[in-house]
């Protein structure tokens, strides 16, 4: 990365930094994508435990990546001071704490996940997919935790496009694999959406292996010496980290787990409206690639410009990057509106489930737009390291306003289903509009600063 001084100039940057990155989100969230879609083909029942599983695993693996994501901000305004001699220190650190926290996972998941999936409504059928799968995905968190702290010290030095060529390598790996346990291929196993779990854990080790490999052979990674001394664990360097993480990772948990939440709740209605919340929601996700991606950038720059002390140009990368965003929003909303059936098609072969996904991908557009300013703005929150209000606006509006909200349309209103939705597009439109007041005054501060 570089000092820029023209529009121009931030324009090549921030397209430079968020292109691959939007590239690596998309593969990432086309693994999530193909489980979902895969084992949706082989039967609704699949899908749906697939989709209990994943309500589950997913608010734990991104908290918990969100907390590891922490060592952004930090390398990059190291980077912007030039202090790069104190970098392979925090990677080091930042890994052994991932291993940490991947035991930690292990053993309570093995403890409470059999109790949770008791307690709920589920045929016997769908409760057998969704424990298989979380068994199997299990023995794959070491290596995602690891390769979290990796891509992130990747990212941070603004070399995104690594992170997009790995993450590209993979993605045909999961796919493959898929194929394999899924549908049983070749003489595999065939194990429906158990097979995805199988698949992801094997991915995941297959890009720990890639990034370690690039960050020890490739330049600019080399001169940094991640790799060349082991590093004893200091409670110190990880207080700082957790400082900084713990926040992220507690935003990014609640907002995952609210949807988990929501999910879990519909486990009252039938099957075919567990599928298609499922598939709408696993496409809205796709889309938030889109926010998320750029939420990413803006921590890359306004850490990189804060740590050079040029305020000034953090916050002009701010508005870019939240303008940017919500441009999108508007044209992918219109997108969905007219190709709504056809998306709708790309998850199942029913006519019934296929018309309640439909459905949902009108309150997807909604959510979306709200999306496209929240987002980014705790991006660049986080690039000058303020992450506590952050952390609090989001229990308000997805705990607070959200999910109440939802849970009465949906259980005393005509809306039902749907009405978990209407409630979280309020709560996160109140939460977009209350964020964006934290950045203007936060950039204040720094300017008087």
């Amino acid at each position: 990365m570089q000092q820029t001084f023209t529009t121009s100039g931030r324009l090549k940057q921030f397209a430079i930094i968020l292109i691959p990155i939007l590239v690596t989100q998309l593969a990432l969230s086309a693994i999530t994508f193909f489980d979902t879609n895969m084992s949706g083909k082989f039967s609704s029942i699949d899908l749906a435990g697939v989709a209990i599983a994943t309500s589950i695993w997913i608010p734990v693996q991104t908290g918990l990546s969100g907390i590891l994501m922490g060592i952004t901000p930090i390398v990059s305004q190291l980077v912007g001071r030039k202090q790069e001699d104190k970098v392979a220190y925090q990677v080091n650190q930042a890994l052994w704490l991932s291993i940490l926290l991947a035991v930690i996972v292990l053993g309570i998941g093995y403890l409470v996940v059999p109790g949770i999936l008791g307690a709920m409504q589920l045929e016997p059928e769908v409760r057998r997919v969704a424990s298989q799968f979380l068994a199997a995905i299990s023995l794959g968190i070491i290596p995602l935790f690891a390769y979290t702290v990796l891509r992130s010290f990747i990212d941070a030095l603004g070399q995104t496009k690594i992170s997009m060529i790995i993450t590209l390598i993979t993605l045909p790996v999961n796919v493959s694999l898929n194929a394999l346990f899924i549908y049983g291929f070749w003489g595999f196993p065939r194990l429906g959406g158990v097979g995805a779990g199988i698949a992801s854990a094997i991915t995941y080790w297959t890009v720990l292996v890639i990034a370690i490999v690039i960050i020890h052979k490739k330049h600019p990674f080399t001169s940094f010496g991640i790799f060349h001394k082991l590093q004893g664990m200091s409670w110190a360097a990880w207080k700082d980290l957790l400082r900084i993480g713990v926040p992220i990772g507690f935003s990014i948990f609640l907002e995952t787990a609210v949807f988990a939440a929501v999910t879990l709740l519909m486990s009252s209605f039938d099957t075919a409206t567990i599928a298609a919340h499922q598939a709408a929601l696993n496409f809205a996700t796709t889309l938030y690639m889109l926010p998320l991606s750029i939420c990413m950038s803006l921590t890359i720059l306004v850490g990189y410009e804060v740590g050079s002390g040029r305020t000034k140009d953090a916050w002009k990368y701010a508005k870019l990057g939240i303008g940017t965003a919500v441009i999108l929003s508007l044209i992918t909303a219109v997108i969905l509106f007219m190709a709504g059936r056809q998306v709708a098609g790309l998850y199942s072969n029913e006519p019934e489930v296929v018309a309640l996904i439909q459905h949902f991908l009108i309150f997807a557009i909604f959510f979306q737009i709200s999306d496209a300013i929240a987002t980014p703005t705790q991006g660049a929150l986080r690039g000058y390291k303020d992450v506590n209000v952050a952390f609090m606006l989001a229990f308000l509006s997805f705990w607070i306003i959200g999910l109440p909200v939802g849970y009465v349309l949906a259980n005393y209103t005509d809306w039902q289903a749907f009405g978990y939705w209407i409630g979280l597009i309020t709560g996160l439109a109140v939460g977009a509009v209350l964020m964006l007041m934290r950045l203007v005054k936060v950039q204040r501060k720094f300017a008087r600063q």
